[in-house]
């Protein structure tokens, strides 16, 4: 916002236009150098002067539309005057409205999210993807777009024929009732440690899928047993995790609707024959020929992936399309799009692969196939106990202590993931992510709470023995209306580190936007720890609760704000704040 204004001011000064010369726009070093730092080296080509004297000149006309500017070598230092704006910032804080941004205009986005295996178990390698789409579905709304949450269940392919194999060969009823997950895995893992010895077992499990794509009645009871008992496993992860979606729809759904797809890609002269399959050449665009039609004759990933993007194009409406999928994907989705293009619809321009890198537990890759997976739910519990015993070192008369080290357990490995950049690998540490100090989520969490303990306090210390000294905080419309009548010509010291702060608050828009933009949460992790952060050198700098009265008014109402923003970011990343830890 102020930088916006900043802009706006230099823009006609430069001949640039304003949307450039926020992009130049700098946050000074050092706080008393001022607010913005304008760069001059890119006008010394087209002014024929050194920066330095650019800077000079451009400072000496920005004093004359009330900026308090001036020169620093090659750059223009703007300072805003604090005082006077203070005030109307804080009122713009408390409407409905802020934050609010309308980059979509209701246009549904679609995203593909989650999507475990069925007849897996639900381990921490499926966090990514399930907390990272579930963001960006709270982001998307956020910014004016309608979102769709789509659960892409892989509950179809070739895996289904090793897991039915295995367990006509291995399976014991009476272990896969008492432990349908666990047992399953065991299976699956006993499976490819077998089939390195005896090729057979591989063409068993292919005779398995292609008898359950047929409507084999034994192939079909146990596909619906595995679904039906890895669903109430997924549900109960997804209901501590906090998320939802719109539709739960797997591969088998597309079942009758890959026959049509298949049909228009011959009939579009897109299919071709390569070694008994059937194949869309790519090598044009510089990728291997998309697999159709394997040489058994059954279906693959392409082929339903096509089928799905036609469904969620044609039946769900869908304006973006996007596949939160891990970065191992990647040329998969390349042919998948590129297919949809050579069938002529303009539409795949908007799909779009949402990759992420790998996840790492305390060092360990995980592997399906190996056996090698760490249970979610195990890594929640035991954030939930380490969170409980640190919650109870620090308040041990907390009435509802477990409540709370779920919401702070459960928050940290959330958190702690989202705070990554979505496609760097990420090694993940518990120990590190529950922590109540450093870039964490309990540390969010905490803050948040010790605001709500400084608001208590304020409220004990007489904060409210006169309302109308409380314009500023007012939230409901009629009043903030009043409130702004009453306020913009009333000045207030403001401190550094209460500046800072509300500056960081009043930004939030445009980290919102840089989120969507590159559908990137971390990025508002990271500002929910810089707001963090911000409001702890605050807290420690200014008193609030005692403050004087002149200047309490507009700290509390400063820090009702603080635990706003930090509240809803923190839900935007399917968080919870506690109000007390």
């Amino acid at each position: 916002m102020l930088m916006n204004q900043a802009a706006a001011h230099i823009a006609p000064l430069t001949g640039m236009k304003q949307d450039e010369v926020l992009r130049l726009l700098e946050v000074p070093p050092q706080p008393e150098m001022g607010d913005a730092a304008f760069p001059c080296f890119i006008l010394a080509k087209s002014l024929k002067k050194a920066p330095a004297v650019i800077a000079t000149d451009i400072a000496a006309q920005l004093q004359t539309v009330g900026l308090d500017a001036s020169p620093a070598g090659p750059y223009v230092n703007i300072r805003f005057n604090r005082e006077d704006l203070a005030p109307k910032l804080l009122q713009e804080l408390g409407h409905k409205t802020f934050g609010k941004l309308q980059l979509g205009a209701g246009a549904r986005v679609v995203i593909d999210m989650s999507s475990p295996n069925i007849a897996k178990p639900f381990g921490i390698g499926h966090l990514r993807s399930t907390v990272i789409g579930a963001a960006l579905y709270r982001l998307y709304n956020e910014a004016g777009y309608t979102s769709v949450s789509v659960n892409h269940l892989g509950d179809w392919g070739t895996q289904f024929g090793k897991q039915i194999a295995a367990y006509k060969r291995w399976g014991n009823d009476e272990a896969l009732q008492a432990e349908p997950i666990r047992t399953s895995l065991e299976l699956y893992v006993r499976f490819h440690d077998e089939a390195e010895n005896d090729p057979s077992l591989e063409i068993e499990a292919r005779d398995w899928f292609r008898k359950l794509e047929q409507g084999d009645e034994e192939a079909q009871r146990l596909w619906t047993f595995f679904v039906e008992v890895s669903m109430k496993e997924f549900n109960r992860m997804y209901e501590r995790l906090n998320v939802q979606f719109d539709h739960t729809l797997g591969e088998s759904f597309y079942n009758d609707k890959m026959g049509a797809v298949v049909e228009e890609l011959k009939s579009k002269g897109l299919l071709e024959e390569s070694e008994g399959a059937l194949v869309v050449r790519l090598e044009d665009e510089n990728m291997p020929p998309c697999l159709i039609i394997k040489t058994d004759g059954t279906t693959i990933y392409p082929t339903r992936d096509l089928a799905t993007a036609v469904y969620r194009h044609d039946v769900m409406k869908a304006d973006k399309m996007l596949y939160v999928v891990g970065g191992e994907q990647k040329l998969h989705f390349r042919q998948v799009f590129a297919v949809l293009s050579r069938m002529g619809y303009a539409w795949s321009e908007i799909c779009e692969h949402i990759p992420f890198g790998l996840m790492r537990f305390e060092g360990r890759k995980m592997s399906t196939r190996r056996g090698k997976v760490v249970f979610l739910q195990e890594v929640l519990d035991e954030a939930v106990a380490r969170a409980l015993q640190i919650i109870q070192e620090k308040n041990p008369n907390l009435p509802n202590p477990q409540e709370v080290a779920e919401a702070v357990g459960v928050g940290a490995i959330v958190f702690g993931d989202l705070r990554n950049n979505r496609l760097n690998d990420v090694d993940f540490s518990l120990e590190d992510a529950v922590s109540f100090e450093g870039e964490t989520g309990p540390y969010v969490q905490y803050t948040h709470a010790r605001i709500n303990s400084v608001l208590a306090k304020a409220t004990e210390a007489g904060r409210v023995e006169n309302e109308n000294q409380l314009d500023y905080v007012s939230s409901s419309s009629s009043s903030s209306n009043n409130a702004t009548a009453n306020s913009e010509n009333k000045p207030v010291m403001v401190g550094d580190t209460s500046w800072g702060l509300l500056k960081l608050l009043v930004d939030y828009p445009q980290y919102l936007e840089k989120a969507i933009h590159r559908n990137e949460p971390s990025v508002i992790a990271k500002y929910a720890i810089d707001v963090a952060q911000a409001f702890n050198r605050f807290y420690h700098a200014e008193r609030i609760a005692d403050a004087p009265a002149d200047i309490k008014p507009f700290r509390v109402a400063l820090t009702e704000r603080t635990a706003e923003r930090l509240a809803y970011s923190l839900y935007l990343l399917g968080v919870q704040a506690p109000e007390r830890m």
